[in-house]
Protein backbone atom coordinates (compact mmCIF):
# COMPACT_ATOMS: atom_id res chain seq x y z
CA UNK A 1 0.00 0.00 0.00
CA UNK A 2 3.04 2.17 0.11
CA UNK A 3 1.81 3.41 -3.40
CA UNK A 4 -1.18 5.68 -1.72
CA UNK A 5 1.22 7.71 0.27
CA UNK A 6 2.26 10.19 -2.66
CA UNK A 7 -1.76 10.83 -3.16
CA UNK A 8 -2.55 10.76 0.76
CA UNK A 9 0.55 12.98 1.65
CA UNK A 10 -0.80 15.93 -0.49
CA UNK A 11 -4.08 15.91 0.97
CA UNK A 12 -4.66 19.42 3.25
CA UNK A 13 -4.69 19.10 6.99
CA UNK A 14 -7.92 20.40 6.67
CA UNK A 15 -9.55 17.45 5.16
CA UNK A 16 -7.28 15.13 7.35
CA UNK A 17 -8.21 17.56 10.85
CA UNK A 18 -9.80 14.99 13.51
CA UNK A 19 -8.87 12.21 11.93
CA UNK A 20 -6.69 9.84 14.64
CA UNK A 21 -3.30 9.89 15.03
CA UNK A 22 -2.50 5.89 13.43
CA UNK A 23 -4.75 6.02 10.62
CA UNK A 24 -3.28 4.66 7.58
CA UNK A 25 -3.64 5.84 4.03
CA UNK A 26 -5.35 2.59 3.40
CA UNK A 27 -7.81 3.38 6.33
CA UNK A 28 -8.40 6.88 5.14
CA UNK A 29 -9.09 5.76 1.55
CA UNK A 30 -11.43 3.48 2.44
CA UNK A 31 -13.24 5.74 4.72
CA UNK A 32 -13.36 8.33 2.14
CA UNK A 33 -14.88 5.60 -0.46
CA UNK A 34 -17.20 4.29 1.94
CA UNK A 35 -18.71 8.11 2.85
CA UNK A 36 -18.68 9.25 -0.46
CA UNK A 37 -20.53 6.46 -1.80
CA UNK A 38 -23.81 6.43 -0.04
CA UNK A 39 -23.42 10.34 -0.26
CA UNK A 40 -26.97 12.36 -0.74
CA UNK A 41 -24.80 14.19 -3.48
CA UNK A 42 -23.73 10.53 -5.05
CA UNK A 43 -26.98 9.40 -5.12
CA UNK A 44 -28.65 12.45 -6.96
CA UNK A 45 -25.70 11.40 -9.51
CA UNK A 46 -27.60 7.87 -9.53
CA UNK A 47 -30.85 9.21 -9.74
CA UNK A 48 -30.10 11.33 -12.42
CA UNK A 49 -28.88 8.73 -14.35
CA UNK A 50 -31.97 6.45 -13.63
CA UNK A 51 -34.43 9.05 -14.32
CA UNK A 52 -32.86 9.79 -18.01
CA UNK A 53 -33.08 5.79 -18.77
CA UNK A 54 -36.73 6.11 -17.42
CA UNK A 55 -36.04 4.20 -14.21
CA UNK A 56 -38.46 6.59 -12.17
CA UNK A 57 -40.12 6.38 -8.93
CA UNK A 58 -43.20 5.59 -9.67
CA UNK A 59 -42.33 2.02 -10.77
CA UNK A 60 -41.69 0.68 -7.26
CA UNK A 61 -45.48 2.70 -6.20
CA UNK A 62 -47.53 0.20 -4.60
CA UNK A 63 -51.89 1.27 -4.18
CA UNK A 64 -52.23 1.32 -0.67
CA UNK A 65 -55.71 1.71 1.84
CA UNK A 66 -56.05 2.00 5.63
CA UNK A 67 -56.05 -0.53 7.23
CA UNK A 68 -58.04 -1.91 10.30
CA UNK A 69 -55.65 -0.78 12.51
CA UNK A 70 -55.34 2.79 10.83
CA UNK A 71 -51.99 1.93 9.46
CA UNK A 72 -51.40 1.85 5.51
CA UNK A 73 -51.19 -1.86 4.01
CA UNK A 74 -50.97 -2.21 0.59
CA UNK A 75 -53.47 -3.34 -1.93
CA UNK A 76 -53.29 -5.76 -4.27
CA UNK A 77 -56.84 -5.90 -5.89
CA UNK A 78 -56.69 -2.37 -7.11
CA UNK A 79 -55.65 -1.55 -10.64
CA UNK A 80 -51.77 0.33 -10.40
CA UNK A 81 -50.48 1.80 -13.74
CA UNK A 82 -47.25 2.61 -13.84
CA UNK A 83 -47.05 5.60 -16.10
CA UNK A 84 -43.80 7.26 -17.11
CA UNK A 85 -44.22 10.42 -19.43
CA UNK A 86 -40.16 11.28 -20.10
CA UNK A 87 -40.07 14.75 -19.62
CA UNK A 88 -36.79 15.45 -17.98
CA UNK A 89 -35.15 12.99 -20.89
CA UNK A 90 -35.89 15.54 -22.97
CA UNK A 91 -34.96 18.41 -21.56
CA UNK A 92 -31.32 16.59 -20.99
CA UNK A 93 -31.39 15.68 -24.90
CA UNK A 94 -32.80 19.19 -25.78
CA UNK A 95 -30.22 21.42 -23.75
CA UNK A 96 -27.67 18.90 -25.14
CA UNK A 97 -27.81 19.13 -28.72
CA UNK A 98 -28.48 23.13 -27.98
CA UNK A 99 -25.03 23.85 -26.76
CA UNK A 100 -23.19 20.87 -28.74
CA UNK A 101 -25.84 19.23 -31.74
CA UNK A 102 -23.04 20.74 -34.08
CA UNK A 103 -19.86 20.80 -34.53
CA UNK A 104 -17.53 23.52 -32.70
CA UNK A 105 -15.38 25.52 -34.46
CA UNK A 106 -11.03 26.08 -33.44
CA UNK A 107 -10.11 29.56 -34.44
CA UNK A 108 -6.29 30.11 -34.49
CA UNK A 109 -3.37 32.21 -36.62
CA UNK A 110 -1.26 29.02 -36.33
CA UNK A 111 -2.85 26.85 -39.72
CA UNK A 112 -0.53 23.94 -38.46
CA UNK A 113 -1.82 23.83 -35.04
CA UNK A 114 -5.22 24.11 -36.37
CA UNK A 115 -5.06 21.27 -38.60
CA UNK A 116 -3.46 18.94 -36.39
CA UNK A 117 -5.82 19.99 -33.69
CA UNK A 118 -8.59 19.01 -36.30
CA UNK A 119 -7.08 15.89 -36.04
CA UNK A 120 -7.50 15.29 -32.53
CA UNK A 121 -11.28 16.68 -32.35
CA UNK A 122 -12.87 14.46 -35.28
CA UNK A 123 -15.63 13.23 -35.48
CA UNK A 124 -15.06 10.63 -32.75
CA UNK A 125 -14.44 12.87 -30.52
CA UNK A 126 -17.38 15.09 -31.32
CA UNK A 127 -19.79 12.21 -29.86
CA UNK A 128 -17.47 11.72 -26.89
CA UNK A 129 -17.87 15.38 -26.50
CA UNK A 130 -21.82 15.27 -26.88
CA UNK A 131 -21.90 12.49 -24.66
CA UNK A 132 -20.21 14.04 -22.04
CA UNK A 133 -22.76 17.20 -22.36
CA UNK A 134 -25.60 14.26 -21.16
CA UNK A 135 -23.80 13.16 -18.21
CA UNK A 136 -22.64 16.71 -17.19
CA UNK A 137 -26.31 17.50 -16.97
CA UNK A 138 -27.25 14.40 -14.95
CA UNK A 139 -24.23 14.40 -12.67
CA UNK A 140 -23.64 17.87 -12.56
CA UNK A 141 -20.15 16.72 -13.46
CA UNK A 142 -18.24 14.62 -16.22
CA UNK A 143 -14.93 13.60 -16.31
CA UNK A 144 -12.47 13.07 -19.63
CA UNK A 145 -9.19 10.79 -19.78
CA UNK A 146 -6.65 11.58 -21.99
CA UNK A 147 -5.13 8.01 -22.73
CA UNK A 148 -3.25 6.04 -25.79
CA UNK A 149 -4.93 3.42 -26.83
CA UNK A 150 -3.69 -0.39 -28.24
CA UNK A 151 -3.05 0.77 -31.37
CA UNK A 152 -0.98 4.44 -29.96
CA UNK A 153 -3.68 6.73 -31.24
CA UNK A 154 -4.21 9.74 -29.09
CA UNK A 155 -8.08 9.44 -27.35
CA UNK A 156 -10.42 10.41 -24.68
CA UNK A 157 -12.69 8.17 -22.75
CA UNK A 158 -15.41 9.22 -20.70
CA UNK A 159 -15.94 9.11 -16.77
CA UNK A 160 -19.39 10.00 -15.27
CA UNK A 161 -19.72 11.68 -12.75
CA UNK A 162 -21.03 8.77 -10.10
CA UNK A 163 -17.90 6.51 -10.34
CA UNK A 164 -14.96 9.59 -9.40
CA UNK A 165 -14.56 10.83 -5.83
CA UNK A 166 -12.52 13.97 -6.69
CA UNK A 167 -9.62 15.59 -4.09
CA UNK A 168 -9.46 19.15 -4.65
CA UNK A 169 -6.57 21.43 -3.88
CA UNK A 170 -8.93 24.39 -3.41
CA UNK A 171 -12.26 25.54 -2.45
CA UNK A 172 -13.61 26.35 -6.02
CA UNK A 173 -12.37 23.06 -7.65
CA UNK A 174 -9.99 23.95 -10.23
CA UNK A 175 -6.77 22.40 -8.82
CA UNK A 176 -7.08 18.22 -8.84
CA UNK A 177 -5.02 16.79 -6.12
CA UNK A 178 -5.85 12.95 -7.29
CA UNK A 179 -8.97 10.69 -7.41
CA UNK A 180 -10.70 7.69 -6.88
CA UNK A 181 -12.63 5.64 -8.99
CA UNK A 182 -15.14 3.28 -8.36
CA UNK A 183 -17.00 1.29 -10.97
CA UNK A 184 -18.83 -2.14 -11.28
CA UNK A 185 -17.39 -5.20 -12.94
CA UNK A 186 -19.36 -8.49 -13.68
CA UNK A 187 -17.37 -11.64 -12.86
CA UNK A 188 -17.82 -14.88 -11.37
CA UNK A 189 -16.26 -16.69 -7.93
CA UNK A 190 -16.15 -20.28 -9.46
CA UNK A 191 -19.21 -20.65 -11.70
CA UNK A 192 -21.32 -18.34 -9.45
CA UNK A 193 -21.79 -14.39 -11.53
CA UNK A 194 -20.82 -11.67 -8.93
CA UNK A 195 -20.52 -8.05 -9.40
CA UNK A 196 -17.24 -7.07 -8.17
CA UNK A 197 -16.65 -3.22 -7.10
CA UNK A 198 -12.79 -2.11 -8.40
CA UNK A 199 -11.44 1.08 -7.29
CA UNK A 200 -8.73 2.84 -9.23
CA UNK A 201 -6.60 5.27 -6.97
CA UNK A 202 -5.07 7.79 -9.73
CA UNK A 203 -2.13 9.97 -8.45
CA UNK A 204 1.17 11.56 -10.72
CA UNK A 205 2.41 8.18 -9.76
CA UNK A 206 0.02 6.38 -12.10
CA UNK A 207 -2.88 4.41 -11.17
CA UNK A 208 -2.98 1.81 -8.51
CA UNK A 209 -5.65 -0.88 -8.96
CA UNK A 210 -7.75 -2.39 -5.84
CA UNK A 211 -11.08 -4.41 -5.35
CA UNK A 212 -13.58 -3.09 -2.37
CA UNK A 213 -14.12 -6.05 -0.17
CA UNK A 214 -16.82 -4.94 1.66
CA UNK A 215 -15.37 -2.11 3.35
CA UNK A 216 -11.87 -3.36 2.75
CA UNK A 217 -9.56 -2.50 -0.40
CA UNK A 218 -7.31 -5.02 -0.98
CA UNK A 219 -4.88 -5.55 -4.60
CA UNK A 220 -6.31 -6.33 -7.95
CA UNK A 221 -4.98 -9.03 -8.55
CA UNK A 222 -6.38 -10.28 -11.95
CA UNK A 223 -4.88 -7.87 -14.33
CA UNK A 224 -1.55 -7.87 -15.71
CA UNK A 225 -0.31 -4.99 -13.67
CA UNK A 226 -1.65 -3.57 -9.77
CA UNK A 227 0.05 -0.42 -10.44
CA UNK A 228 0.30 1.10 -14.24
CA UNK A 229 1.94 4.38 -15.49
CA UNK A 230 -0.22 6.48 -17.62
CA UNK A 231 1.85 6.32 -20.95
CA UNK A 232 4.69 3.92 -22.12
CA UNK A 233 7.19 5.05 -24.85
CA UNK A 234 8.18 1.65 -25.89
CA UNK A 235 9.00 -0.30 -22.53
CA UNK A 236 9.64 2.87 -20.78
CA UNK A 237 7.02 4.25 -17.90
CA UNK A 238 5.71 7.69 -18.33
CA UNK A 239 3.24 10.13 -16.39
CA UNK A 240 1.84 13.10 -16.96
CA UNK A 241 3.15 16.34 -14.97
CA UNK A 242 -0.92 16.49 -13.67
CA UNK A 243 -3.67 13.91 -12.99
CA UNK A 244 -5.30 13.34 -16.56
CA UNK A 245 -8.80 13.65 -15.62
CA UNK A 246 -10.23 16.52 -16.76
CA UNK A 247 -14.11 17.89 -15.25
CA UNK A 248 -16.86 19.01 -17.57
CA UNK A 249 -19.17 20.70 -15.19
CA UNK A 250 -23.14 21.73 -15.93
CA UNK A 251 -22.38 24.58 -13.65
CA UNK A 252 -19.96 25.79 -10.98
CA UNK A 253 -21.97 24.58 -7.96
CA UNK A 254 -21.91 20.83 -9.55
CA UNK A 255 -25.58 20.51 -8.98
CA UNK A 256 -27.15 18.06 -11.36
CA UNK A 257 -30.48 19.17 -13.76
CA UNK A 258 -32.47 16.16 -11.61
CA UNK A 259 -32.20 18.22 -8.47
CA UNK A 260 -34.29 21.21 -10.00
CA UNK A 261 -37.19 18.97 -11.99
CA UNK A 262 -37.35 15.93 -9.56
CA UNK A 263 -40.49 16.40 -7.64
CA UNK A 264 -42.24 17.98 -11.12
CA UNK A 265 -41.25 14.61 -13.40
CA UNK A 266 -42.68 12.72 -10.72
CA UNK A 267 -45.88 14.76 -10.42
CA UNK A 268 -46.38 13.93 -14.44
CA UNK A 269 -45.82 10.43 -13.44
CA UNK A 270 -48.69 10.01 -10.40
CA UNK A 271 -51.21 12.18 -11.92
CA UNK A 272 -51.28 10.11 -15.34
CA UNK A 273 -50.96 6.64 -13.41
CA UNK A 274 -53.58 8.02 -11.05
CA UNK A 275 -55.63 8.90 -13.64
CA UNK A 276 -55.49 5.84 -15.88
CA UNK A 277 -56.06 4.07 -12.19
CA UNK A 278 -59.56 5.66 -11.96
CA UNK A 279 -60.63 5.40 -15.37
CA UNK A 280 -60.04 1.39 -14.64
CA UNK A 281 -61.91 1.08 -11.72
CA UNK A 282 -65.29 -0.39 -12.88
CA UNK A 283 -68.28 -2.10 -11.24
CA UNK A 284 -66.27 -5.08 -10.91
CA UNK A 285 -63.43 -3.70 -8.49
CA UNK A 286 -65.05 -0.27 -7.44
CA UNK A 287 -67.38 0.59 -4.54
CA UNK A 288 -70.71 -1.73 -5.00
CA UNK A 289 -74.23 -1.11 -2.63
CA UNK A 290 -76.14 -4.77 -1.78
CA UNK A 291 -79.39 -5.06 -1.11
CA UNK A 292 -80.81 -8.55 0.17
CA UNK A 293 -77.79 -10.44 -1.27
CA UNK A 294 -78.53 -14.40 -1.99
CA UNK A 295 -75.07 -15.42 -0.80
CA UNK A 296 -72.91 -16.22 2.35
CA UNK A 297 -70.40 -13.71 2.05
CA UNK A 298 -68.96 -10.50 0.56
CA UNK A 299 -65.83 -12.80 -0.91
CA UNK A 300 -68.07 -14.66 -2.62
CA UNK A 301 -69.74 -12.32 -4.55
CA UNK A 302 -66.45 -10.45 -5.65
CA UNK A 303 -66.05 -14.28 -7.26
CA UNK A 304 -69.43 -14.60 -8.38
CA UNK A 305 -68.87 -10.64 -10.39
CA UNK A 306 -65.62 -11.77 -11.70
CA UNK A 307 -66.18 -14.81 -12.90
CA UNK A 308 -69.47 -14.37 -14.36
CA UNK A 309 -70.08 -10.64 -14.46
CA UNK A 310 -73.65 -11.79 -12.11
CA UNK A 311 -74.52 -11.86 -9.27
CA UNK A 312 -78.09 -13.45 -7.48
CA UNK A 313 -79.62 -11.21 -5.03
CA UNK A 314 -83.45 -12.04 -3.09
CA UNK A 315 -86.67 -10.49 -3.43
CA UNK A 316 -88.54 -10.99 0.01
CA UNK A 317 -91.96 -9.28 -0.14
CA UNK A 318 -91.54 -5.81 0.26
CA UNK A 319 -87.62 -6.35 0.40
CA UNK A 320 -85.98 -5.46 -2.82
CA UNK A 321 -82.65 -6.85 -3.56
CA UNK A 322 -79.94 -5.24 -5.90
CA UNK A 323 -76.78 -4.30 -6.67
CA UNK A 324 -76.29 -0.50 -6.61
CA UNK A 325 -72.70 1.42 -7.14
CA UNK A 326 -71.03 4.46 -5.65
CA UNK A 327 -70.03 6.09 -8.66
CA UNK A 328 -67.21 8.39 -8.72
CA UNK A 329 -67.01 11.07 -11.84
CA UNK A 330 -63.67 11.40 -13.17
CA UNK A 331 -63.02 14.80 -14.56
CA UNK A 332 -60.27 14.43 -17.92
CA UNK A 333 -60.05 17.99 -17.59
CA UNK A 334 -58.68 18.53 -14.07
CA UNK A 335 -56.10 15.93 -14.86
CA UNK A 336 -54.86 17.79 -18.26
CA UNK A 337 -54.72 20.92 -16.10
CA UNK A 338 -52.43 19.75 -13.90
CA UNK A 339 -50.42 17.95 -15.77
CA UNK A 340 -49.98 21.10 -18.20
CA UNK A 341 -49.00 23.45 -14.84
CA UNK A 342 -46.47 20.33 -14.09
CA UNK A 343 -45.09 20.36 -17.55
CA UNK A 344 -45.25 24.17 -18.05
CA UNK A 345 -43.09 24.52 -14.55
CA UNK A 346 -40.61 21.55 -15.31
CA UNK A 347 -39.80 23.20 -18.43
CA UNK A 348 -39.38 26.75 -16.55
CA UNK A 349 -37.60 25.04 -13.62
CA UNK A 350 -35.00 23.14 -16.32
CA UNK A 351 -34.47 26.16 -18.24
CA UNK A 352 -35.89 25.01 -21.55
CA UNK A 353 -37.88 26.05 -24.15
CA UNK A 354 -41.32 24.56 -25.28
CA UNK A 355 -41.04 23.62 -28.93
CA UNK A 356 -45.28 23.94 -29.50
CA UNK A 357 -45.05 27.57 -28.21
CA UNK A 358 -47.26 29.98 -29.80
CA UNK A 359 -44.86 32.12 -30.36
CA UNK A 360 -43.96 29.95 -33.21
CA UNK A 361 -47.09 29.68 -34.78
CA UNK A 362 -47.31 31.25 -38.40
CA UNK A 363 -44.15 33.40 -39.49
CA UNK A 364 -42.39 34.15 -35.95
CA UNK A 365 -40.31 36.84 -35.89
CA UNK A 366 -36.76 36.82 -34.88
CA UNK A 367 -37.74 38.49 -32.12
CA UNK A 368 -40.19 36.05 -31.14
CA UNK A 369 -37.96 33.28 -31.38
CA UNK A 370 -35.26 34.71 -28.98
CA UNK A 371 -37.50 35.15 -26.34
CA UNK A 372 -38.69 31.62 -26.59
CA UNK A 373 -35.00 30.80 -26.40
CA UNK A 374 -34.07 33.16 -23.44
CA UNK A 375 -34.21 30.63 -20.20
CA UNK A 376 -31.88 27.95 -22.93
CA UNK A 377 -30.00 30.70 -23.47
CA UNK A 378 -29.02 31.46 -20.03
CA UNK A 379 -28.40 28.55 -18.67
CA UNK A 380 -25.97 27.36 -21.68
CA UNK A 381 -24.03 30.57 -21.19
CA UNK A 382 -22.90 28.96 -17.95
CA UNK A 383 -22.36 25.76 -19.01
CA UNK A 384 -20.34 27.10 -21.80
CA UNK A 385 -18.17 29.16 -19.49
CA UNK A 386 -17.32 25.60 -17.73
CA UNK A 387 -16.78 23.56 -20.97
CA UNK A 388 -14.35 26.35 -21.99
CA UNK A 389 -12.19 26.09 -18.73
CA UNK A 390 -11.94 22.48 -19.29
CA UNK A 391 -10.61 22.89 -22.88
CA UNK A 392 -7.90 24.76 -21.08
CA UNK A 393 -6.85 21.43 -19.63
CA UNK A 394 -7.73 19.49 -22.91
CA UNK A 395 -5.68 21.38 -24.61
CA UNK A 396 -2.90 21.00 -22.18
CA UNK A 397 -3.07 17.52 -22.72
CA UNK A 398 -2.70 17.38 -26.51
CA UNK A 399 -0.13 20.04 -26.51
CA UNK A 400 1.93 17.57 -24.74
CA UNK A 401 0.96 14.76 -27.01
CA UNK A 402 1.71 16.98 -29.99
CA UNK A 403 5.40 17.47 -28.51
CA UNK A 404 5.65 14.35 -26.75
CA UNK A 405 5.53 13.05 -30.65
CA UNK A 406 7.40 14.90 -32.33
CA UNK A 407 4.61 17.47 -33.96
CA UNK A 408 5.74 20.60 -32.55
CA UNK A 409 5.36 22.87 -29.47
CA UNK A 410 2.49 24.74 -29.01
CA UNK A 411 2.28 25.62 -25.48
CA UNK A 412 2.07 29.25 -26.80
CA UNK A 413 -0.14 29.18 -29.19
CA UNK A 414 -3.75 30.67 -29.07
CA UNK A 415 -6.68 28.78 -29.92
CA UNK A 416 -10.36 29.74 -29.67
CA UNK A 417 -13.06 27.38 -29.24
CA UNK A 418 -16.55 28.22 -30.42
CA UNK A 419 -20.07 26.59 -30.01
CA UNK A 420 -22.46 26.95 -32.75
CA UNK A 421 -25.76 26.80 -30.67
CA UNK A 422 -28.34 24.95 -32.58
CA UNK A 423 -30.93 27.51 -32.35
CA UNK A 424 -34.32 27.98 -34.61
CA UNK A 425 -33.79 30.92 -36.49
CA UNK A 426 -35.83 32.84 -39.30
CA UNK A 427 -33.39 32.08 -42.53
CA UNK A 428 -34.94 34.61 -44.70
CA UNK A 429 -34.80 37.17 -42.22
CA UNK A 430 -31.02 36.35 -41.43
CA UNK A 431 -30.18 36.04 -45.28
CA UNK A 432 -31.84 39.57 -45.59
CA UNK A 433 -29.79 40.88 -42.95
CA UNK A 434 -26.60 39.41 -44.52
CA UNK A 435 -27.46 41.28 -47.73
CA UNK A 436 -28.38 44.82 -46.26
CA UNK A 437 -24.83 44.20 -43.97
CA UNK A 438 -22.56 44.01 -47.61
CA UNK A 439 -20.04 46.84 -47.73
CA UNK A 440 -20.52 47.80 -44.14
CA UNK A 441 -19.15 44.44 -43.01
CA UNK A 442 -16.28 41.96 -43.81
CA UNK A 443 -17.31 39.40 -46.08
CA UNK A 444 -16.02 36.81 -43.19
CA UNK A 445 -18.29 38.32 -40.68
CA UNK A 446 -21.23 38.53 -43.24
CA UNK A 447 -20.28 34.70 -44.29
CA UNK A 448 -20.12 33.80 -40.21
CA UNK A 449 -24.15 34.78 -39.78
CA UNK A 450 -25.00 33.34 -42.53
CA UNK A 451 -27.62 30.47 -41.92
CA UNK A 452 -26.70 27.99 -44.62
CA UNK A 453 -22.54 28.21 -43.16
CA UNK A 454 -21.31 25.86 -40.78
CA UNK A 455 -17.70 26.49 -41.40
CA UNK A 456 -17.02 30.29 -42.09
CA UNK A 457 -13.48 29.49 -42.71
CA UNK A 458 -14.01 26.67 -45.89
CA UNK A 459 -16.77 28.48 -47.09
CA UNK A 460 -14.51 31.61 -47.25
CA UNK A 461 -12.30 29.24 -49.13
CA UNK A 462 -14.80 28.77 -51.71
CA UNK A 463 -15.79 31.77 -52.26
CA UNK A 464 -12.24 32.96 -53.20
CA UNK A 465 -11.78 30.05 -55.34
CA UNK A 466 -14.61 30.76 -57.26
CA UNK A 467 -13.87 34.52 -57.24
CA UNK A 468 -10.58 32.85 -59.74
CA UNK A 469 -11.92 30.86 -61.78
CA UNK A 470 -14.60 33.71 -63.12
CA UNK A 471 -11.45 35.85 -63.51
CA UNK A 472 -9.55 33.19 -65.33
CA UNK A 473 -12.93 32.50 -67.58
CA UNK A 474 -13.19 36.63 -67.88
CA UNK A 475 -9.09 37.17 -68.77
CA UNK A 476 -9.73 33.95 -71.34
CA UNK A 477 -12.84 35.18 -73.41
CA UNK A 478 -11.66 38.89 -73.54
CA UNK A 479 -7.95 38.19 -74.20
CA UNK A 480 -6.95 40.50 -76.69
CA UNK A 481 -3.63 38.59 -77.51
CA UNK A 482 -5.48 35.57 -77.91
CA UNK A 483 -5.39 33.86 -81.62
CA UNK A 484 -8.68 32.30 -80.90
CA UNK A 485 -11.55 35.19 -81.65
CA UNK A 486 -13.74 35.65 -79.03
CA UNK A 487 -16.83 34.42 -81.32
CA UNK A 488 -14.97 30.98 -81.75
CA UNK A 489 -14.11 31.97 -85.17
CA UNK A 490 -17.19 31.86 -87.03
CA UNK A 491 -18.06 34.45 -89.71
CA UNK A 492 -20.40 36.76 -89.91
Amino acid sequence: MNVLNGLVNKISDLILYGAKADMTNKEFLEQSILRWKGSPERLMQIKGQLYYQSEHDILSRKRTMIGEDGKLQVVENLPNNLIIDNQYTKMVNQKTNYLLGQPFVLESENTQYAELLKQVFDKRFMKILKNTGKSALNHGIAWLFPYYDNEGAFRFRLFPGYEILPFWSDSEHTALMGAIRLYLVAGYEGTKPVIVEKVEVFDLNGVHKYILDGNVLIPDLTGEEQDSPYVYAGKQPLNWARIPLIPFKYNEQEIPLIKRVKPLQDGINVMLSDFENNMQEDARNTILVLKNYDGENLGEFRKNLATFGAVKVRYDGDTKGGVETLEITVNSDNYKAIVEIFKKALIENAMGYDAKDDRLSGNPNQMNIQSMYSDIDLDANDMETEFQAAFEDVLWFVNKHFANTGRGNFENEDVTIIFNRDILINESEAIENCKASVGILSDETIIGQHPWVDDPQKELDRVQKQREKEQEASLKEYDPFSSTPPNGGAGE
